[in-house]
């Protein structure tokens, strides 16, 4: 078992309320339960002595191994070739898409011989508390009860298990056709499941199967680039908490954006922002219950602050809408190949960022053209609002990358403001709502002289980070997407040709650059997969086709072996940070389906078809 292996080398399971991280060779490295964001049963990846793993592979030195998805679904294969013969185990989690939460987790995990005879370890050790909780062991010929405060994992196998310290180990044999499995459960008490039979665990592999298929296959998307589109798709709707519709940053907490750095944060929450951009790309597919699941939620959260005073929204929650998320650092954990420390929760739901307010009015707005409406109240609540950003759109924020060093105008903070209120007067209009369009109308133009004027840099020929700075920053890439200015207005050009001479490296973007904007932390970080995408998008609607289709194959390339993005790409083409991030495979989704529409355009347009990218 390799102590820390490449954050690229993992594949993602789950069940629509938590996820699992299985490695390349077989080792479930990242759980937790019964939440994303709950402590977690197993955290090797953090610290593999400290945090528990639950390894089922074959017993071969020599074994090469491979990994993929099952053909348009979240069961995931790992292959072992040796010698001896071929093996194969299947992990998945029983898809829970409508029933309430649960504190009941299951992962399955199937065993299988190809070829020849194959000899199977199994090895679970789990670590409750993020590792900081004992257990007691109890168990029997073939199953075992581990238990701590509070929860309780069962496992039970179709072999052998035996004690080992207060963990337990297994070993079987499997001649080619031959099968075992094995299933862990996570609850908070109760009894243990039915024991497992090997055809009870074939029917349950094809139940999951059937439902991920029959999900893909609702897709409208007929694009160039099916399989990497629709492994983006299942990855959001891995990450969505289906009781809620809130889909959640990324999967884990703590994986760093340079490895032996600090930057290492809890992504296991919803984001204001992420969520609301995910709303266009899951449209995009046809996916109208999903994003209507999250503009649901979202008007919740408006609803929640109409009376009260200050601001109308957190920039992030739980998937439960519960604003604390309270920042504490694991010291007991050596992190991610030393990578400390190792936060859970996050201090950033303090931050002020303006921009949250333009990304949730335009995923109503997007929302609207899949026939998706606000009530009365929720519009009422939308409403207030906008009445109150009005008077208070005007300050210094952190700005959308969270920085610690200190408040800014931020450029981008602007633009979404500008999105704010021209979203805002659009569903009004189309819906017939009471609003003050007047007012909004005064705002929406006032911020957009502001941004055109405080925002431009003459030295550098285009909008920057901040006013008075003279910075680059890549989240401006959106202003073309957003409707701020046409995508080949002239000071648009002049904004992009900027950042592709400044933060742009074959085809990889850096969100800014910290040495020349300081953001309060120490060291640099990777280029950011999300911005990397928003860069072929910008390029597509630009006019640079060609330059964008390049971008983006060679952007498909950094995918790990079963077409999942961390968050960004380190010096020498590593996946860096969070796993994987629900914002790469959105813009991803959102790239693919701007680029496929220019390029059919320039294909149609002797035909006289063509039309403008959403």
């Amino acid at each position: 078992m390799d102590r820390y292996p490449p954050i690229a080398d993992h594949g993602l399971v789950g069940d629509l309320q938590t996820t699992a991280l299985v490695s390349g060779k077989g080792v479930l490295d990242w759980f937790t339960s019964p939440r994303f964001d709950s402590p977690s049963i197993f955290a090797a990846l953090l610290d593999h002595d400290r945090g528990g793993w639950f390894s089922l592979a074959a017993d071969e030195p020599e074994a090469t191994c491979r990994q993929l998805y099952y053909p348009d679904t979240a069961v995931l294969v790992t292959r072992f070739m040796s010698p001896r013969g071929v093996g194969e185990v299947l992990d998945w989690m029983p898809p829970n898409p409508s029933g309430p939460a649960t504190d009941r987790h299951t992962v399955i995990r199937v065993a299988r011989a190809v070829r020849g005879t194959v000899d199977f370890t199994l090895d679970c050790r789990p670590r409750f508390d993020y590792g900081r909780a004992p257990h007691e062991l109890t168990l029997g010929p073939d199953s075992a009860a581990f238990r701590a405060a509070g929860t309780a994992v069962h496992l039970q196998a179709t072999f052998p298990l035996e004690r080992s310290g207060d963990d337990v180990r297994g070993r079987v044999t499997l001649d080619a056709g031959q099968a075992a499995g094995v299933v862990l459960t996570a609850c908070a008490g109760g009894e243990a499941p039915a024991p497992p039979t090997v055809d009870g665990l074939t029917e349950r592999l094809w139940d999951a199967v059937n439902f991920w298929q029959d999900w893909v296959r609702t897709s409208t998307y007929r694009g160039r680039w099916p399989d990497m589109v629709h492994r983006s798709a299942i990855t959001l709707k891995l990450l969505t908490y289906a009781p809620t519709g809130a889909p959640i940053a990324a999967a884990t907490t703590g994986l760093p954006e340079q490895i032996g750095g600090e930057r290492n944060w809890d992504y296991r929450y919803t984001w204001i922002r992420d969520a609301s951009l995910s709303v266009r790309a899951l449209l995009d597919l046809g996916f109208v219950e999903e994003a209507a699941g999250f503009t649901d939620w979202l008007g919740d959260r408006l609803r929640d602050r109409i009376d009260l005073p200050g601001e109308r929204l957190q920039i992030m929650y739980r998937v439960d809408g519960a604003p604390d998320l309270q920042e504490e650092v694991l010291e007991h954990f050596e992190g991610y190949r030393r990578s400390y420390p190792v936060r859970v929760g996050n201090a950033a739901m303090d931050q002020l960022q303006l921009d949250i307010y333009g990304e949730a009015f335009y995923a109503m707005a997007e929302a609207r053209t899949a026939g998706i409406q606000a009530g009365y109240q929720a519009w009422k609540a939308a409403a207030a609002t906008l009445d109150w950003l009005a008077g208070a759109w005007d300050r210094p924020d952190e700005g959308i990358w969270e920085t610690r060093g200190g408040r800014q105008d931020f450029t981008y903070s602007r633009v979404m403001t500008w999105v704010a209120f021209d979203r805002g007067l659009k569903l009004a209009q189309d819906f017939s709502r009471p609003a003050d369009i007047e007012l909004w109308r005064r705002t929406r133009d006032s911020v957009l002289e502001q941004v055109m004027t405080r925002g431009w840099s003459e030295t550098r020929r285009g909008l920057v980070q901040h006013y008075g700075s003279d910075v680059l920053d890549a989240s401006l890439l959106l202003i073309p997407r957003v409707g701020m200015l046409p995508p080949r207005d002239p000071a648009w050009l002049s904004t992009l040709d900027a950042i592709d001479r400044t933060l742009v490296r074959d085809s990889l973007v850096h969100r800014y650059d910290p040495a020349a904007s300081p953001d309060g932390l120490r060291g640099s970080e990777g280029t950011f997969n999300l911005c990397s995408f928003l860069h072929v998008d910008a390029l597509a609607r630009a006019g640079r086709r060609q330059r964008a289709r390049y971008a983006f194959e060679k952007m498909l390339t950094y995918a790990n072996h079963v077409g999942l993005f961390a968050e960004e790409v380190g010096p020498s083409g590593e996946q860096l940070g969070n796993f994987p991030q629900a914002f790469t495979h959105l813009a991803l989704i959102m790239a693919a389906t701007t680029l496929d529409e220019v390029l059919d355009n320039a294909a149609g347009t002797a035909q006289g078809a063509r039309r403008p990218p959403r």
